[in-house]
């Protein structure tokens, strides 16, 4: 295992030392000299940590000879490559077949795992293969933190260390979530978050796009869903119940081209987005756009009256019923699970949604949905009735296993969070485990897929440290869900045998919005737990035991946060 230091900047000081005499007198095409050179260690600093890492003598020289050498379908790897050291080290580097001190990118079947590469760097030349693209990506990512530059003489040089490495993931699904239904954030700022999942080699973007304070998405044959749904009038101040409406106007939605925009942009990085449509629960801006959906149509909107907002009264007044709701927490006006109508609707809102996407996921929600309506619809009580099903919960049930075969049918798995294992399982779903790991222990012991994002420690919209007094406001004042916490976490219970541990198909940290108003709070929330959360979702068990390495290599790879001038939890650090 390699030793870390704490002083970074006194590490590139000592590699200048190193470095002058060399590169002062070295010409541009003469790196013999730079064969035995012997870097200090913290310079292999890489976040995650790899599976193998074997250190050498020597540095690759980044400069104006340099050229890499790859084949035409690993074309995007290339750019992204190009435009990494461009934007972090001012190297412009060309691609040809004839240089002598290039980098090298090449797919080979030596290379077993999907996502896995092999990283061999000499003072000479650099040599990538892996099986798949995706493979060469994480690669140049590693790549991405090996690079230093160094100033000799006023003039600046870049070096990458000699190495090699062999490594691969060690779950296949590594998530993240941002929840936009409560606040909307720009294209923009979700493509830095689809960034942000790139650089710590994720995969997966779930992006949870309705709410009942917020519908997102653009559904072209209902309009209503969010020239109605996308905007609420006022939102609560405080922990739920709040004291009073900010009474200012909040939202926005995804026109259908910018979610065709993110989903390339996400997909040059190896990202995967998976929609969520959440129901039946959490679809207030949904029966505000078409009260049909709900069980009762006619009867008004719950609103708490304190903070409810003035113009919603003027609405509500002058005859309006449904409107979108302005206050946190669970509503009980869900969708109608009795009424065909809410089934054909949601199927023709999916069947948008499902062109949209290509992830073979589709997110369809399934928490925290409250029955009380259910109990008391006429069309709910006769459907359960007539399905022969035995109360609520198998109502519930029945809902998803309708929406999944219609999934299923168009080629697609649904994904649902761990309420969806009440009255009966869809025997297709993956299953989110949130409310701890029973959820996810029970469905893998049924031979389910299950994705582990047990609320503590994955919550990030929970507070971060103990001393909460100058913390920004957080969901129901919950946690702390700190980073040591994240990163000493192990999402694979121990009840499970080996055979039903691999049911067990990753790991996501969720970040919910009640109270996370603005992209720099996002960021503040998530940074740097995400980067926790990565390595344990990619680097072997054995290698996330030692939580002070940890630190010592956060403390170093934090500049990525600065260099992107992100918000970042500076606490951890002191």
């Amino acid at each position: 295992m390699i030793a870390f230091k704490n002083n970074y900047n006194s590490v590139l000081y000592s590699c200048c030392l190193l470095l002058s005499l060399l590169i002062s007198s070295c010409t541009s095409k003469d790196y013999e000299d730079f064969k035995s050179v012997q870097v200090d260690a913290d310079l292999y600093t890489i976040i995650p940590a790899p599976q193998n890492i074997e250190t050498k003598s020597g540095v690759f020289v980044l400069d104006n000879t340099t050229s890499i050498q790859a084949e035409s379908s690993a074309s995007n790897e290339v750019d992204y490559l190009k435009h990494m050291l461009k934007e972090i080290a001012d190297v412009e580097i060309e691609t040809t077949s004839e240089s002598t001190h290039a980098i090298q990118l090449e797919l080979s079947d030596e290379v077993k795992a999907e996502e896995g590469y092999s990283l061999d760097i000499q003072y000479d030349a650099i040599k990538i293969k892996a099986k798949t693209t995706k493979g060469l990506f994480y690669a140049v990512e590693t790549l991405r933190q090996l690079v230093q530059k160094v100033v000799i003489d006023s003039k600046s040089y870049t070096v990458i260390p000699a190495l090699s490495i062999e490594d691969e993931p060690r779950f296949a699904y590594r998530g993240m979530m941002l929840d936009t239904g409560r606040y909307f954030y720009d294209v923009e700022f979700v493509k830095q978050f689809i960034d942000l999942i790139a650089l710590h080699k994720m995969n997966t973007f779930h992006w949870h796009l309705t709410e009942d304070q917020g519908w997102r998405i653009e559904i072209k044959k209902y309009p209503k869903l969010t020239e109605i749904g996308a905007w609420r009038n006022g939102t609560e101040i405080g922990h739920t119940p709040g004291d009073e409406s900010d009474n200012k106007k909040h939202g926005g939605f995804y026109s259908q081209e910018e979610i065709k925009e993110v989903v390339a942009y996400a997909a040059k990085r190896h990202v995967r987005i998976i929609p969520e449509i959440d129901m039946p629960g959490h679809n207030g801006a949904a029966i505000a756009s078409y009260p049909f959906l709900s069980c009762f149509p006619e009867e008004p909107t719950k609103m708490n009256d304190n903070i409810i907002s003035e113009l919603t009264k003027e609405k509500m007044n002058s005859g309006t019923q449904k409107v979108v709701q302005e206050s946190w927490g669970i509503k009980s006006d869900v969708l109608c699970a009795g009424k065909e109508s809410t089934y054909l609707f949601y199927e023709n809102v999916l069947s948008e949604v499902m062109q949209l996407f290509p992830s073979s996921y589709i997110h369809i929600g399934g928490d925290e949905c409250l029955k009380d309506n259910w109990e008391q619809c006429p069309h709910c009580q006769q459907k359960i009735k007539n399905e022969g099903l035995e109360g609520e919960e198998e109502l519930q049930s029945y809902f998803i296993q309708h929406m999944e075969r219609f999934v299923n049918k168009n080629g697609k798995q649904i994904i649902g969070w761990d309420e969806i294992l009440e009255g009966g399982l869809a025997p297709n779903a993956t299953v989110m485990s949130w409310r701890g790991v029973a959820g996810g222990i029970e469905a893998a012991q049924l031979g389910q897929n299950v994705i582990m994002t047990p609320r503590e420690p994955y919550y990030f919209d929970y507070y971060q440290v103990n001393d909460t007094i100058n913390e920004p406001l957080t969901i129901g004042g919950r946690g702390p869900n700190t980073v040591e916490d994240v990163y000493t976490f192990e999402p694979i219970p121990s009840e499970l045998t080996k055979e039903e541990e691999k049911n067990i198909l990753g790991i996501q940290a969720n970040l919910w919005t009640e109270y996370i108003s603005t992209p720099e709070y996002a960021e503040y929330m998530i940074l740097p737990r995400m980067t926790a959360l990565s390595e344990v979702a990619w680097s072997p068990k054995e290698q996330t035991k030692d939580y002070k390495s940890f630190l010592k290599r956060l403390a170093i790879f934090k500049k990525n946060y600065e260099d992107r001038n992100l918000n970042y939890a500076k606490h951890v650090f002191d």
